[in-house]
C-alpha cells in the first residue's frame, strides 16, 4: 500500500487509532506510519500517562517551541562570569578537546552519521545551545565544577526527533545523523567527517556565546545533511512536526572552518 491509497476502517481498529489520529501520524513521518512507528509514538504518549488526548499530544509536544523563542532565556550566572573566547582560541579548544576524547566510547558513531559528498547543506536540529554546564569543554578547558543537567522529557524529545529523522534518513530524503554528543557540536561534526575525508564550513550563531554554541551538550540535537534538491522537503516535515532547526552550512573537501576562519584540515582533529 502506497501513501495515496486510503487505509481502511478495519485497519485502523486493529491498530487502535482513529483517523484523525492517523492523519497527524503520517504528517509527523512523513510517510504511512509502520507497526513499530505507531508502537513508538504510543509508547511515548502512554509514559505521559495520557494527560492529553494523543491528536492534542501529537499537535503539540511538550519540548515544541517557537523558532527563536530561544535567545529570549538567560545564560546560566557560571556561563556569563566566563569570558567568551574568540574564534581563534576556539580553535585550540577545539583541537584540546579531540584530544581528550580520543578513542573514547563517545567518539564511535554508526553508519549512518557519516557525511557522504562534498557540497551537501548541515543542519542542526533542535535548539542552540545556550551554556555550556557538565559538558567536556567546562570540566577539561575550563575547570568548573560540575552542574547536573536537568534531564526530564530529555528520552522522549531524543525518540521523537529520532523517529522524524529515520523516516526521513530510511526514505533516503537526508544522507547522514548523528546526536550531538561529547564535545558538543563541533566534536559531532567531526566525527560526521571521519570516514568520507570531506570536512565543514559552517556559521555560528551571533546571539550566543561561541563557546556554547560549539561546544555545549546540554539539549537533545542532531547533525543531518543532505543534497540541495532534498532541502525544501526536510524544512517542510520539520515545520510541520514543529520541530526547530538551523541552518550551519555545507561539507567541504576536507578543512573545516568557522565563520570564515580556518581551523585547518580536518585530518587534523580526527580520532587516531
Amino acid at each position: 500500500m502506497n501513501d495515496n491509497e486510503t487505509i481502511s476502517e478495519e485497519v485502523l481498529d486493529a491498530m487502535g487509532v482513529s483517523r484523525p489520529v492517523y492523519e497527524e501520524l503520517q504528517t509527523v513521518v512523513g510517510h504511512m506510519p509502520t507497526v513499530d512507528e505507531l508502537s513508538t509514538l504510543l509508547a511515548m504518549w502512554n509514559m505521559q500517562g495520557r494527560r492529553q488526548g494523543l491528536l492534542t499530544w501529537l499537535k503539540g509536544l511538550p519540548h515544541a517551541v517557537e523558532r527563536h523563542d530561544y535567545l529570549e532565556h538567560e545564560q546560566e550566572p557560571q556561563s556569563r562570569d566566563v569570558r567568551e573566547p574568540r574564534v581563534k582560541e576556539c580553535i585550540q579548544i577545539a583541537r584540546d578537546l579531540c584530544a581528550e576524547l580520543q578513542g573514547k566510547e563517545s567518539m564511535v558513531v554508526d553508519d549512518n552519521c557519516f557525511f557522504r559528498h562534498r557540497g551537501d547543506a548541515i543542519y542542526m536540529v533542535g535548539d542552540v545551545s545556550l551554556f555550556f554546564g557538565n559538558s567536556v569543554y567546562s570540566r577539561q578547558v575550563l575547570h568548573l565544577v560540575d552542574n547536573p543537567l536537568t534531564l526530564d522529557g530529555e528520552d522522549e524529545t531524543a525518540s521523537y526527533l529520532d523517529l522524524i529523522l529515520s523516516s526521513l534518513f530510511d526514505d533516503q530524503r537526508i544522507f547522514s545523523m548523528c546526536r550531538v554528543s561529547s564535545g558538543g557540536l563541533f566534536g559531532t561534526l567531526v566525527r560526521c567527517c571521519s570516514r568520507m575525508g570531506v570536512g565543514f564550513d559552517i556559521l555560528s550563531c551571533r546571539e550566543v556565546r561561541m563557546d556554547s554554541f560549539l561546544f555545549g551538550e546540554k539539549g537533545v540535537r542532531y547533525v543531518v545533511s543532505m543534497d540541495e534538491p532534498k532541502e525544501d522537503f526536510f524544512l517542510q516535515k520539520l515545520v510541520e512536526a514543529r520541530v526547530n532547526c538551523c541552518f550551519l552550512g555545507r561539507t567541504t573537501k576536507g578543512r573545516i572552518l568557522v565563520d570564515d576562519m580556518d581551523f585547518g584540515p580536518v585530518n587534523r582533529y580526527l580520532v587516531r
